[in-house]
């Protein structure tokens, strides 16, 4: 980290990296209908290892309040179901020969006010990645000012705004994701 660029480089890719787990957490959070990114990532014992449960099952959604997941393998099907039993979905798997049917009934107001208690503390935990980004970041820049090649205190100075614009970029992503995804659980279909 020995110019200005590399460091605003990270650091934006530390940002974006957040964003992009808080996307992939929120999609395992419902809202008010059934979606096969609810039980996608669900770890299955599969053969002593835990695997995504997309990558042992067909999932699909036939009805928007039923889940549908066709195993490839159909020695998985107990298994899948102690899964999905495991999670904290709250769901109950219906077990129909070579496949399992999972009805999604509608939320309760307390359960979509915990759920949105859930997201904002995802969402908290990915502004804390992105402080922590910027953290490193000022460091890094700190480092710039008193090393071999040290650049001036007001390059210095403009670095560290630059990463605190990237921070404040960010943070309003993440607010904005929070919101939308506040709104998705509350309303009822």
């Amino acid at each position: 980290m020995n110019d200005p660029d590399t460091i605003l480089l990270t650091c934006e890719e530390s940002m974006t990296k957040a964003i992009d787990y808080l996307d992939h957490e929120f999609q395992g959070l419902r809202g008010g209908r059934a979606s096969t990114a609810l039980v996608e990532y669900i770890k299955v014992d599969y053969y002593g290892a835990p695997t995504d449960m997309k990558s042992l099952a067909a999932i699909s959604t036939p009805e928007p309040t039923q889940i549908l997941i066709k195993p490839f393998d159909a020695g998985a099907v107990k298994e899948i179901a102690k899964a999905i039993e495991a999670s904290d979905l709250g769901l109950n798997p219906q077990v129909d020969a070579k496949q399992i049917r999972l009805n999604v009934p509608p939320l309760s107001t307390d359960r979509r006010k915990q759920l949105v208690a859930k997201a904002k503390k995802m969402a908290e935990d990915a502004k804390v990645v992105i402080r922590n980004a910027r953290r490193d970041a000022n460091k890094h820049a700190d480092a710039l000012g008193k090393g071999d090649g040290h650049i001036s205190e007001d390059e210095v100075s403009t670095l560290k705004d630059e990463i605190q614009d990237l921070l404040k970029k960010y943070e309003s992503q993440v607010e904005s994701r929070i919101d939308d995804k506040s709104k998705e659980i509350m309303s009822v279909d």
